[in-house]
């Protein structure tokens, strides 16, 4: 059954994210009734939003309750960042990505349709080919990198037990997503802010490594889509165009107006060389991922400097 005519009530879970935010937004604005759960709060959010650990067992019954009330439920919420080095950083991630994923799985009737966000760190990078690589398709084995990788794809194998005994599940794949609201720790983020200040600005690896760029507006419209349709399965997310770091940065250097010194430094074991995503399936659902880089680096630019509010319109 089509929802686009409908009014979908919608749990997003880490509705204070870089992604989850404008989803909730975006949501909000196209008339459906929304709740946000996160740990940070989110003042002026235009959606009804709760500020709550998905792990404290104290707000089980918020959650279920919640939960209970959605159409579809949007599970977001997560420890983000491949290159996090806290001394307990996998107790971390099991705790905010397995974890609260099981608070989620045990709050969430059999009727909810539930929309999981893993990401494209669980395939290892784009596969070795005749003609250089290709891209990842969805049912490719999984071969996560680092501790990051390795708890999604924990998380999207307890899911998958759960659609086994009846529930609705799509899983959904974002690659490399850039736009308003990127957190401060990824690449573009770094280069704006350390460009706009006349700063020399670090790539880790080498300026010919490659990334799948895609444009949240375009991911949270996939998303959406996605529980229009009630689609069930795995669902990569991402523009099916690699771009050079090199690229990335030069756009960068446009938009600020302005070219600093680069500084290159060794890449990590998980940092892998190119991502790709084969869109054929997001093609076939009517979801398109095609990023325009000058466009939405300047539109995340503006959204740091706070002249754009960073509202999604789909």
């Amino acid at each position: 059954m089509l929802l686009a005519s409908l009014v979908m009530r919608a749990l997003v879970t880490g509705s204070s994210g870089f992604i989850g935010s404008n989803l909730a937004d975006s949501l909000t604005h196209l008339g459906h009734e929304v709740v946000g759960i996160d740990r940070r709060p989110r003042p002026g959010a235009p959606y009804r939003h709760t500020t709550a650990d998905l792990n404290d067992l104290r707000l089980t019954s918020v959650l279920s309750e919640h939960a209970r009330w959605a159409d579809v439920v949007f599970h977001l919420a997560a420890r983000p960042g491949i290159r996090t080095t806290l001394p307990d950083i996998e107790k971390l991630r099991y705790r905010d990505i397995v974890a609260a994923t099981m608070r989620v799985l045990e709050a969430v009737g059999p009727e909810t349709h539930l929309i999981v966000t893993s990401s494209s760190a669980v395939y290892g990078g784009a596969r070795p080919s005749s003609g250089g690589v290709r891209p990842s398709r969805e049912d490719d084995p999984l071969d996560p990198k680092g501790g990051y990788a390795r708890r999604k794809v924990e998380m999207e194998l307890i899911c998958q037990r759960w659609a086994e005994r009846g529930g609705r599940l799509a899983v959904v794949r974002p690659f490399t997503v850039i736009g308003e609201r990127q957190r401060d720790d990824m690449a573009a983020a770094l280069w704006l802010d350390g460009a706009s200040r006349g700063d020399p600005v670090t790539v880790i690896g080498s300026l010919n490594r490659t990334r799948d760029v895609t444009d949240v507006r375009k991911v949270v419209a996939g998303m959406i889509r996605v529980a229009e349709l009630r689609f069930a399965g795995v669902l990569n997310l991402g523009a099916g165009q690699p771009r050079t770091l090199h690229e990335l940065l030069e756009a960068v250097f446009r938009t600020v107006g302005r070219r600093v010194p680069i500084t290159t430094r060794p890449a990590p074991i998980q940092e892998v060389q190119t991502t790709y995503a084969d869109n054929t399936r997001s093609n076939q659902l009517g979801i398109e991922l095609a990023t325009d880089l000058d466009e939405v680096v300047a539109r995340q630019h503006a959204a740091r400097l706070g002249h754009e509010p960073g509202l999604v319109t789909t």
